[in-house]
């Protein structure tokens, strides 16, 4: 009888994974996989047009892969080590980062190995000494090498996958070690950049590669999060209603009032809870203030706005 209700027990855990399985698997969306191969044709091109060729590197694991690609025997290529980095560090993740976004990240990843090897070895480019477009500018190559990686790498965040297994490092270790995930990238490619200038006895390259590193993660944000973004401004005030009125009748939106106490004064508040973009933030304080002399306003960056339509 026991061993019955074991087999039944078994069986029952088994359809639950494969149900699991199989709406994880409906959660991926194709139009998610046409941009992420956008993403690594992207990223691909900005490291091995204008990286590569000038033996700059990329941040995270690119940048590893990189270096392990110059010291290695010529048969090791840099497209072998961008999976052998990074999709053992996605299936670690796994667990943590859930399965859709693992799925997207090792198609990313995969599409911007085979571009870098098609590109690299088989298309009629060469890359082995100078940039196919910047020469051998330096500066020239490290900005739009950082600029175009980085629309790669975001484009990729943007659809719901990771290109760098380093993304996926920050996100395991840095609460462990009571650092921003922020914090745990720069270390990592600080620490690989260091190592870069001792290998090939010269710190030219590992500094223009900074350069690289810091031009890419602001054109990620941007990509990722957008160029325009959106303001919240949460205005305190006694006078809610009449403000949130006047908001409603000045820019055809409305806010959300939340009630709230004074710290200090104890007095009965109200907290409009207001989205604008940067271009309304003078007729916001205006309209606001015009009403409410003594109101406070706080404005903070958004960089989405998710709403069923």
């Amino acid at each position: 009888m026991g061993k019955r209700n074991n087999i039944r027990s078994h069986r029952g855990s088994t359809t639950q994974r494969a149900l699991k399985i199989k709406k994880q698997i409906k959660d991926l969306r194709p139009a998610h996989f046409l941009f992420l191969t956008v993403a690594g044709i992207i990223n691909a091109f900005g490291v091995t047009i204008f990286l590569y060729p000038v033996k700059l590197y990329d941040s995270g694991i690119s940048g590893t892969s990189m270096l392990l690609d110059q010291i290695t025997p010529e048969y090791y290529e840099l497209s072998l080590f961008l999976l052998l980095l990074n999709i053992p560090i996605f299936l670690f993740g796994l667990k943590k980062q859930g399965f859709t976004f693992t799925v997207y990240s090792i198609y990313a990843i995969s599409i911007y190995s085979f571009m870098a090897f098609l590109i690299m070895k088989v298309l009629p480019i060469n890359v082995e000494f100078v940039s196919p477009l910047a020469g051998s500018d330096l500066l020239l190559c490290a900005i739009f090498g950082g600029v175009i990686s980085g629309v790669g790498s975001g484009l990729t965040i943007r659809f719901g996958g990771a290109i760098d297994g380093i993304d996926v490092l920050s996100v395991i270790f840095a609460k462990k070690m009571g650092i921003s995930l922020g914090t745990f990238v720069m270390i990592y490619n600080t620490v690989l950049y260091i190592i870069c200038g001792i290998v090939i006895e010269s710190w030219i390259l590992p500094l223009y590669s900074i350069v690289t590193y810091f031009v890419g993660a602001k054109t990620v944000d941007f990509v990722a999060e957008g160029f325009d973004r959106s303001k919240c401004a949460m205005i305190i005030t006694t006078k809610a209603d009449e403000i949130s009125k006047a908001l409603s009748q000045g820019f055809q939106a409305s806010g959300t009032i939340v009630s709230a106490t004074g710290g200090y004064s104890k007095n009965s508040k109200q907290i409009l809870y207001f989205i604008v973009n940067h271009f309304q933030i003078n007729k916001l304080k205006t309209i606001v203030l015009a009403i409410d002399e003594q109101a406070f306003i706080s404005l903070q960056d958004v960089s989405d706005i998710i709403r069923k339509r």
